[in-house]
């Protein structure tokens, strides 16, 4: 691995990891949250889309990239991928016990307290729908309250957005197939379950304008993160990123650099979820581990991450 480098600074950065691109959405809440925080970004598009696949795999992967990051001296990981965090994180934490882990949580909460009409949506990958992440916290927020809870999913969605095509004809289509029931419904909350999912938001908005309220955990996972490092004295830099991906990169370039683009332009721009937070206890002293400065109106730092 090439990109992430000791380079003598007094912080180490913080670890984002998604299985593609998505979790770009929650990489700019971050960087609006703490603009001088050092962030490397993983995304482990070769195993792309996390979705179909079994548990035991998701959690293997999981860890594999976790595990990159914390050796090349990473202070925590944020997952920034809910399929990932749905299968992953309490084995995480069982793995890196005195390293900070935050993950995230589908926005039930949130949906369940703005809705009017007692009926929300939620979209998701088929893994996050099967997990029980997301049935604990139905069980947990909606049904004391009575609220319906209305899931669909496409295994079609994640790929889309890793194509840059997510205001494309065809992906209006599907959202058009996908959502229309919920509308007919009454639905007016959609929890994006799904880190790729904010980069739909003008095109849910196109195809139903007024219907939803769009909500997403990417804001909420911010803020948790921004409060966890500044109780454990850490945090801070000059706002460098770095961007590790295991597939090709000059491939990803440029859907990546449209995407971080749009991601840092609509930061903040759907409502806030909660996020699922471990304070371990100090501990962890990697070494320093970040890449040379540069800067966001010049080209993305990127390289090949060999897990």
């Amino acid at each position: 691995m090439t990109g992430v480098r000791a380079a003598g600074m007094g912080t180490r950065p913080l670890g984002v990891f998604d299985s593609g691109l998505g979790g770009l959405s929650v990489l700019a809440e971050l960087r609006r949250a703490m603009p001088e925080q050092d962030f490397v970004y993983l995304a482990d598009t070769a195993h792309l889309p996390y979705g179909e696949r079994s548990e035991e795999n998701i959690r293997a992967l999981t860890e594999a990239a976790v595990r990159h990051l914390y050796e090349i001296g990473c202070s925590g990981v944020v997952v920034a991928c809910n399929t990932a965090s749905a299968y992953g994180l309490s084995h995480l934490r069982a793995t890196f016990p005195d390293w900070p882990v935050v993950g995230l949580v589908p926005a039930i909460k949130p949906a369940t307290l703005h809705t009017r009409t007692g009926r929300i949506g939620v979209m998701a990958t088929p893994a996050t729908l099967r997990g029980s992440r997301l049935r604990e916290a139905v069980q947990e927020f909606a049904d004391p309250r009575g609220v319906q809870v209305m899931l669909v999913t496409s295994p079609r969605l994640v790929p889309l957005v890793e194509a840059g095509a997510a205001s494309s004809p065809a992906t209006r289509r599907l959202l058009r197939t996908l959502l229309t029931p919920l509308a007919q419904a009454g639905a007016d909350q959609l929890v994006l379950g799904c880190t790729h999912y904010p980069f739909l938001a003008g095109s849910i908005a196109a195809e139903f304008p007024g219907a939803f309220s769009l909500i997403d955990s990417g804001a909420a996972v911010a803020w948790q993160t921004r409060r966890l490092l500044q109780e454990r004295g850490g945090g801070g830099g000059s706002g460098q990123l770095e961007f590790l991906t295991t597939g090709e990169p000059e491939r990803l370039r440029p859907v990546l650099e449209r995407l971080w683009a749009q991601a840092q332009a609509g930061a903040g721009h759907t409502e806030g979820g909660v996020a699922d937070t471990l304070l371990p206890p100090l501990g962890h002293n990697g070494g320093v581990s970040v890449s040379d400065s540069f800067s966001l109106a010049g080209p993305l730092r990127l390289s090949r991450a060999a897990l």
